[in-house]
């Protein structure tokens, strides 16, 4: 199964918090609003002076998938999740500016400008690699890193082409949400079996127009923005990965067992966790066992 996802904006946890049943929506940061700080960006909760979290995305991600996580996070720490730039409510630049200095910039900046650092980043899917990236270049604003079901191989020419054909297969416009979850948990040939949490999270990146609901994004885009990274390996990045980093995998997910365990003995600071029942969408699919994956690494990096 190759599920792809996002990110946005809230807060963090107590030693065992239970998941909100409605967690409160994420403010939206929006990395290419400059000059200026970039929009209302922290948890409501925590202190100003709390200790940083950055939430990033995968590909075709926003901020509001982080909801669940920023809320349990919000009571000890300052969560901050991105609407990274051609994704959820951020700016749709030209397809040249999806590189990805350009997405590590905007990690960068967000840190500074919003006073987070030296900063906790989780990650998923491509939000891990831009983590990983951002602390190989500046180890003094990252403490930890959580890397969520992302690959450091080289995925390749056939992989891409793969995912043009998956682009054109979507049945767009879809005339309700109803059918987005459908489609997305059920019928779409990615899908090895029915998850309800994949159609969530894929209604989640939906907008109503006036011949139905599309994505907020361009599929171009993505494919612009995967084509940056996805022919390159990035094992040298993770060696250059100074602080600890914890490596969590979904079972059923795209990154498996060996490379996560080569990529745990590559970190300098390795750590590794998995979550049973879970593909890509770690952290949507099983909220609870994901909670539960992470903690004791959360504890350790930012425990005073």
């Amino acid at each position: 199964m190759s599920e792809h996802p996002g990110a946005r904006e809230t807060s963090g946890p107590s030693e065992h918090p239970a998941p909100p049943e409605h967690p409160a929506p994420p403010e939206h940061l929006a990395p290419s609003e400059r000059p200026g700080p970039p929009g209302p960006a922290d948890g409501r909760t925590a202190s100003p002076r709390a200790t940083g979290v950055l939430l990033l995305h995968g590909l075709m991600g926003r901020a509001s998938h982080w909801a669940g996580t920023a809320r349990w996070l919000s009571g000890r720490y300052r969560a901050v999740a991105l609407d990274q730039r051609g994704h959820g409510q951020s700016d749709k630049p030209p397809s040249s500016a999806l590189t990805r200095e350009a997405y590590v910039d905007d990690a960068e900046a967000a840190v500074e400008q919003l006073g987070l650092g030296p900063v906790l980043v989780i990650g998923h899917g491509m939000g891990a690699l831009t983590g990983w990236q951002l602390a190989a270049r500046r180890p003094d604003l990252v403490r930890g890193l959580v890397i969520c079901d992302m690959r450091a191989s080289a995925l390749g020419a056939a992989s891409q082409r793969e995912w043009e054909e998956w682009f054109k297969a979507w049945p767009v416009p879809f005339a309700t949400l109803a059918d987005v979850r459908k489609w997305f948990g059920e019928d779409d040939p990615w899908v090895d079996r029915p998850n309800p949490a994949r159609g969530e999270f894929y209604a989640e990146v939906m907008h109503e127009c006036p011949d139905g609901w599309r994505p907020v994004f361009e599929p171009a885009d993505m494919l612009a923005s995967r084509e940056t990274w996805v022919y390159d390996a990035h094992w040298e990045e993770l060696t250059q990965v100074r602080c600890p980093a914890l490596v969590v995998r979904g079972l059923d997910g795209e990154l498996g067992r060996a490379e996560a365990q080569e990529m745990v003995r590559v970190l300098p600071r390795g750590q590794y966790a998995e979550v049973v029942d879970a593909g890509h969408l770690v952290h949507c699919d099983q909220p609870e066992a994901w909670r539960t994956a992470i903690t004791p690494f959360l504890e350790s990096v930012l425990s005073p």
